[in-house]
Order: structure tokens, then sequence, then C-alpha cells
């Protein structure tokens, strides 16, 4: 079973430090919401952002929805190979069922991660997402993999086919994927790190190489 964890995502609700904020309340009335009650999305609140510690990497709930929608649609989390979390910035993990089925549309997965930040878990009888407040360390503890990998500009090169046959020949593989735009984990990650390429890669690429050529070796 591969264990894929999106860390430290740019998903959050709107910080109270902003939340007076003519970008931020403008956009939460056109949505007939509380300011409190929305995403922070670089999109929308490119000013408000300005604001914050991170700002230039915060906001950036696409890349979780990306990533989300290639990993559970993947031949891998269909044959019950996969699981899948996410871990936010405020060390907040979201559990994921494989069976769920993430909207395709962007609005439509805001409205969906704005509920499951206000009620814990959606839909709320049968928990397909729910969200815990957990470490990332906390997180990889309770998997208890067999082997942590952490992909990571500055890891060691391997080539993606090559790292899809040693995730496949451990029971229990973990791979940590960053979920946000640019800069390094802020969280502690002494695990081995791994690059697949020379230069950097988009998170959303990282995750379809990962989990294709883990398929390769085990399907």
């Amino acid at each position: 079973m591969l264990h894929l964890v999106i860390a430290e995502a740019e998903l959050e609700l709107v910080p109270r430090a902003i939340r007076d904020h003519p970008a931020i309340v403008n956009y939460a009335r056109r949505r007939g919401k509380k300011p409190e009650e929305v995403l922070l999305d670089s999109t929308y609140h490119h000013s408000a952002l300005k604001k914050l510690d991170d700002g230039e990497r915060r906001g950036r709930p696409d890349i979780v929805h990306i990533c989300l929608l290639n990993a559970l649609e993947s031949i891998a989390n269909k044959e019950d190979k996969l699981r899948v979390y996410v871990h936010t910035r405020n060390d907040e993990v979201i559990h994921i069922k494989p069976e769920t089925r993430i909207p395709r549309n962007y609005n439509r997965f805001v409205g969906l991660m704005e509920s499951l930040f206000k009620k814990g878990a959606v839909p709320e009888e049968l928990e397909l997402l729910r969200l815990e407040r957990k470490s990332l360390g906390k997180l990889v503890e309770e998997i208890k993999p067999d082997g942590v990998f952490v992909m990571h500009e500055r890891g060691r090169l391997v080539k993606p086919p090559e790292f899809g046959k040693i995730l496949a020949d451990l029971e229990n593989p973990l791979v940590i994927v960053g979920g946000f735009p640019h800069g390094d984990f802020r969280s502690e990650t002494p695990w081995e790190k791994i690059s697949l390429y020379n230069v950097p890669l988009m998170a959303w690429t990282i995750v379809n190489e990962i989990i294709i050529n883990f398929e390769h070796w085990v399907l």
C-alpha cells in the first residue's frame, strides 16, 4: 500500500489578521458567507496576502485540488493500492477515503473544503473526508511506514521508474509531496529526500510520476 501525503498544503480559511481587509470582506459578501468561513485564495485575495507572513506562498487551494484529482482517479487508487492524505500549514490532516470523488469544478471543490473546515467531516454521515488536528510527524507515526521519502529539489536524484521500483519493493511506503508553490518545508522532515528531475517540478506532476511509476511495478 502506497501512502501519499500532500504536506504543508496552502489550504486554510481566511486567518483572523486579514478578515476585515476589503478584498476579503467583498469576496465573502459576494458568496453570501462570513469572512471567516471562506478559503484563503491568492486569485481573489492577492492584496490581503501582502499583510501576512509567507503571504507569497499562501492561499493555494488549487494545488491540492489538482493533486487530489490526479491521485484519486488513478488506477492505483481504484485497485486499492493507494491512500491519500492532506496535511495543511496549520497542522491539520485531511483523511480521505479511497472511494471519494473530488469535484472536478474548482469552485465546487472550494465549497467542499469550506464545509469540511466548518463541520470536521463531509458528508457527516459517511466521513469521506475527515479533518483532524495533527502534525506531519504524528501522521507518519500513525501510518507506521517501512520507508518514508520526501520529494525535494535538493534530494538524491532518482529516475522515476527506479523510484517506482523502490516503492513497490516495500510493504508500506510513504511519500511526502509539498503542497505549496515554492520554498522549503516548514516542518521537520528528517526522512530521505528524493528528486525525480534536475529542475523543480509542480506538485501535481510529481504526484503523477510517483503513482504511474509505482503502478508499473505493482499492477
